[in-house]
């Protein structure tokens, strides 16, 4: 019968445990399931023979709060949780959030702001003979100095602010079972500076080392644009087969990452998905109505990790990497056995993907030798000559999944790029996707159309949009299905001037679409976007970048998208009367804002705007 980890002492006894090997502290309620970073790292040392026990969102107020479990035999790891625990309890509009969904009942305020950085600082202070080992996104993603949005400031390294002794960055799963070798074999915290995919802070540079210094915290609060140049120069080195390591002098001490760890393979992804998860909340969660979060993943199944789609707004393939990792088909339709016997499945699997659903293996041969261009995209601007676009592994996967016994549909709702799915010769994905994994709306994310904040996206052009959209509606009529596009696009992105917003809004106008959602960008650590937004400087060509920063001007670019909308109606005039584009407000059916007595329902020619009801398919966006 499955275990969950132990959460309190009296399940520590119930084991027979006298004492732990490792306690890990968690931001997040327990979610024993392989898309919640803490139960996935948990479960490896638990493979490894480690007695693992999961403190979750302890009460910080008290030190001694924190030695509920009792005092670990080797060690202490901590994680913020699945999200960056800023984000999850802030909005873009720095308001706290009405729910958190990755904790029981939703509950807002469980866990600390910098949760990472407040749980290590405690436990040094509660037992400084211990290592702490700190991972997870927020800490990976704030590894060197980091500006936080919702602080509007300029933050040190975590490790400094933490006083962790060694941080993991990426997923993981390798590092922290070396880590723990080590330490159970005697080693002491500083033993372990060696370790691929961690970083620490050191006293002095690293003699004999060859790396690569990043501007520091001096030189980037004296200039912003030093703080671009750093991202750069960082972001260049993220690759296991030619990444050097890299240091960065932060407040007092220097910060040292080691190379990336290498890619999982095939064998060690289904390894990893493989372990006994029982798959839901822990039962403690139940009178509370359990953990939110687990519902958009408890039907779907992960196939892939890493990403070289690399937009400037997005994190991921500085956490996971660009190169793709895969697991097997063998893994994943033992895993999809499993959600068909659980409680509550009802035949339909909601998503079978990653970062990016339709990425299955690696953009190039190469990479798995000599790792990812360093000064060439996969996709952007144009597809590599060298790219092997080709869905039929990911095609093959689906087919097996459609003839399971009990699977009545598979659905796709993690982000596809459409840009690699054009560059397929074979167009069966499309087909395929069209047929049998949407259910009348398929989400995708051109992000804008504007050519200039494209180009700081790092996403393709409008041309590439509209041929998707035209071979996908095309599709669509051949087979017989009344089957839309729902597009997602980003507002005050960097590069993004009002006059850009309004062409995006004449866009939206000329497809008749009109968003329900609409995503102001919200600069998180770790990506180029971020660099931008504090720097105002592009980090790939050191040219200037327009920011819209102040909240009025970002209201005025989310307003166009939906400028429709009653509610939005004087923030659009306001930003067409500043742009000089009044000839948008009028009787004229190219009008965004009709005058009054004029007709300003939209025009009845070409398709009208689907109803978007249905949230059971393609839900998540890329």
């Amino acid at each position: 019968m499955k275990q969950f980890i132990p959460i309190s002492h009296e399940e520590i006894v119930e084991r027979g445990w006298e004492q732990i090997d490792f306690l890990f502290i968690s931001g997040d309620a327990y979610v024993d399931h392989p898309s919640f970073g803490p139960a996935v790292i948990c479960r490896v040392l638990e493979a490894q023979g480690y007695k693992v026990a999961m403190l979750c969102q302890p009460a910080w107020d008290k030190i001694e709060n924190f030695a509920a479990l009792g005092k670990p035999r080797l060690g202490v790891m901590i994680s913020g949780g699945n999200l960056d625990s800023m984000l999850c309890r802030y909005t873009v509009g720095k308001h706290e959030r009405a729910v958190d969904k990755y904790t029981a009942g939703g509950e807002v305020g469980k866990r600390p702001d910098h949760a990472t950085c407040v749980y290590a600082q405690k436990v040094k202070k509660l037992w400084p003979e211990l290592p702490v080992v700190i991972g997870g996104i927020e800490a990976s993603l704030r590894r060197f100095v980091h500006f936080d949005y919702w602080e509007n400031k300029l933050l040190p390294s975590i490790l400094e602010s933490s006083g962790a002794d060694i941080l993991v960055y990426g997923m993981g799963e390798k590092q922290v079972v070396e880590i723990a070798d080590y330490l159970a074999g005697g080693a002491r915290a500083e033993d372990l500076h060696y370790i691929r995919g961690t970083a620490y802070a050191a006293d002095a540079l690293p003699e004999g080392e060859e790396y690569v210094e990043l501007p520091g915290w001096a030189e980037i609060t004296a200039d912003r644009k030093e703080f671009a140049r750093a991202f750069q120069l960082q972001s260049k080195e993220q690759d296991p087969f030619y990444g050097k390591m890299v240091v960065q002098k932060g407040q007092q001490k220097y910060i040292v990452q080691n190379p990336s760890i290498y890619p999982l393979t095939m064998e060690e992804m289904d390894a990893v998905y493989d372990l006994p998860y029982v798959r839901t909340w822990h039962p403690s969660y139940d009178k509370l109505g359990g953990v939110a979060a687990l519902e958009e993943v408890q039907f779907s199944l992960v196939s892939c990790r890493g990403c070289f789609g690399s937009c400037a707004f997005c994190a991921i393939h500085a956490h996971q990497g660009r190169i793709i990792q895969a697991r097997s088909h063998e893994s994943i339709l033992r895993e999809a056995k499993l959600l068909i016997k659980l409680p509550g499945f009802k035949g339909y699997i909601h998503d079978v993907g990653g970062p990016t659903a339709n990425f299955r293996h690696p953009a190039c041969a190469k990479q798995l030798k000599y790792g990812v261009c360093k000064d060439r995209q996969c996709l952007f601007p144009q597809p590599c000559p060298n790219l092997d676009a080709d869905h039929s592994d990911y095609v093959a996967l689906l087919r097996k999944l459609r003839a399971l016994p009990g699977v009545k549909k598979v659905f796709i709702r993690s982000g596809i790029r459409y840009d690699y799915l054009l560059a397929d010769k074979k167009q069966e994905f499309l087909d395929e996707l069209c047929r049998y994994h949407i259910s009348g709306l398929l989400k995708v994310a051109p992000e804008h159309i504007a050519p200039q904040v494209l180009a700081k996206m790092g996403k393709p052009g409008k041309d590439v949009y509209l041929k998707f959209m035209r071979a996908f509606t095309q599709k669509n009529k051949e087979i017989g299905l009344p089957q839309y596009l729902v597009p997602y696009f980003i507002s005050s992105h960097p590069g993004c001037t009002l006059n850009n917003a309004i062409e995006l809004a004449e866009f939206l106008r000329d497809i008749k679409h009109q968003p329900e959602q609409v995503q102001d960008f919200i600069p998180t650590p770790g990506s180029a976007a971020t660099a931008m937004y504090y720097s105002g400087v592009d980090p790939e060509s050191e040219q200037s970048v327009f920011v819209a920063r102040n909240p009025h001007d970002k209201a005025m670019q989310r307003a166009l998208m939906q400028y429709r909308a009653p509610r939005n109606r004087k923030l659009v005039l306001e930003a067409l009367q500043k742009a000089g584009r009044m000839d948008l407000v009028g009787s004229g059916h190219k009008c965004l804002l009709h005058t009054e007595g004029s007709n300003g329902r939209p025009d009845k020619k070409g398709p009208r705007r689907p109803n978007t009801g249905d949230r059971r398919q393609n839900k998540r966006r890329k």
